[in-house]
């Protein structure tokens, strides 16, 4: 998968380079994403989770930015990411529809009812962010000037930080899962976001404790997105979940 070779690329570049693969990460994780959402879904229910997703990540960073709220005060690094509208780089909402859906779809699987499926998607992107966050401090593509306190070892990102990552993806997953009432989901094949997802959570484990230099980001990483990777593994290999169409159970 494209996608997974780019991301292995990422410890291996610096400066414009590293910014570039940073700009191609996002689009062929929002893209692979769209696509699997458009094949399985239907084009206008894809449309629907970007316009759902990168317009609520959108109104939040810009927010955030201006404000504070709801992660804490921070700003973007200038003219690394493309263009940018009100301080946050474009490609930004775009980051969020890719490493969302993966997510989405998880919870899902572990549980489709409503009132599970949404806080735990809310979990997960909490879990995601205890990846991303620290790798793009390390990197210059933002800071933060909030003085709230942040969690042991990572004292450069505050907890407010992490609240309002939830905070978000409950609004997201709330709406998600309105929309997701606009189109049947007859088990369609599962297996590419199922993919993304594990590939997310243990690739970063090891790019962050190997090759980044990056040990604490990914104990709470491997921790945070475990809140749903280790229900996950355990469903599978137990065929409580299933993959594709016709498979066998669900948790």
């Amino acid at each position: 998968m494209l996608l997974v070779l780019v991301q292995i690329s990422y410890p291996l570049t610096e400066g414009v380079g590293r910014d570039r693969v940073t700009v191609a990460v996002v689009l062929l994780s929002a893209a692979t994403a769209l696509v699997h959402a458009g094949v399985t879904r239907g084009p206008r229910w894809a449309a629907g989770f970007l316009v759902i997703v990168s317009g609520i990540g959108l109104a939040a960073e810009v927010v955030g930015t201006a404000t504070g709220v709801p992660f804490g005060g921070y700003d973007y690094a200038v003219g690394r990411l493309g263009p940018d509208l009100a301080g946050v780089p474009l490609i930004v909402p775009l980051a969020w529809t890719g490493g969302l859906y993966s997510v989405w779809v998880v919870a899902g699987l572990l549980n489709s009812r409503a009132a599970v499926r949404v806080p735990l998607t809310a979990m997960g992107a909490v879990g995601w962010d205890l990846f991303l966050d620290p790798q793009m401090v390390a990197d210059g593509q933002w800071s933060w000037r909030s003085g709230a306190a942040g969690l042991p070892g990572l004292p450069e990102i505050p907890v407010s930080n992490y609240l309002g990552w939830f905070a978000v993806g409950l609004v997201m997953a709330g709406a998600l899962q309105l929309w997701d009432r606009t189109a049947p989901d007859d088990e369609p094949s599962h297996l590419v976001p199922v993919a993304v997802f594990l590939w997310t959570w243990l690739g970063s484990t090891l790019a962050h404790g190997v090759f980044l230099g990056l040990p604490v980001s990914a104990g709470y990483g491997f921790a945070g997105l475990g809140t749903l990777g280790i229900p996950l593994v355990l469903g599978l290999c137990a065929r409580r979940i299933a993959l594709r169409p016709g498979g066998h159970g669900t948790m």
